[in-house]
């Protein structure tokens, strides 16, 4: 019991700092890239966002969702990602956690506030006066506008990512082994079990 909840809370905190790491460069390159362009374009990033949030949320899902026996066959064969794939499914539960959780919630808070910036820039574009109320139902329209493309966004990903699985984290695995193999970037390490050495009685 006190094993589970020190590894809980191990995770716990990691997951916490690099939410907070992820959420800071986040946070510099969305303002960075909304500061001073035009409110069109500003609505193309808001999107863009939203759409990485819908992405991974897709991912998570389907993490969770796939089974690792047909990545067995695809690993004897040494196809290209499946091993990798079958990280994924062994660590669903965090993996799953750092798309949903991680990226998809940062997603949101990034694009709430690019929305505000860009409600900014709108109103400024077309001269509308500060606190009006065409300025307040601009606000709303807009915000209101982004939340329903999001959920809905992520509605459709769910069903997707629950009916192709399989084939979705086969990229993705795709996708880590380049990343560790090319880039030397390791996002799941395989853990091996150790082997219990007991001797037995003659």
């Amino acid at each position: 019991m006190k094993e589970i909840i020190h590894k809980s809370m191990r995770w716990s905190i990691s997951i916490a700092v690099i939410t907070f790491v992820l959420a800071a460069i986040f946070s510099i390159a969305s303002n960075g890239a909304l500061h001073g362009v035009s409110w069109t374009f500003g609505l193309i990033i808001v999107l863009f966002i939203v759409l990485i949030g819908i992405i991974f949320d897709m991912i998570g899902i389907a993490a969770t969702a796939a089974n690792e026996t047909p990545f067995h066959s695809m690993a004897a064969r040494k196809v290209y990602g499946a091993k990798y794939s079958i990280r994924i499914v062994r660590n669903a539960d965090r993996f799953a956690s750092f798309c949903n959780d991680v990226i998809g919630d940062i997603s949101g808070i990034i694009s709430g506030t690019a929305t505000t910036l860009v409600v900014i820039q709108l109103a400024q574009s077309i001269h509308i006066a500060n606190n009006s109320p065409l300025d307040y139902g601009l606000n709303v329209g807009l915000t209101s506008l982004i939340a329903a493309i999001t959920v809905g966004g992520k509605a459709f990903g769910k069903s997707f990512a629950i009916t192709y699985s399989k084939n979705i984290i086969f990229q993705v695995g795709r996708v880590l082994q380049f990343l560790e193999e090319k880039i030397h970037i390791s996002i799941l390490k395989e853990h091996k079990k150790k082997k219990s050495n007991l001797k037995t009685k003659k």
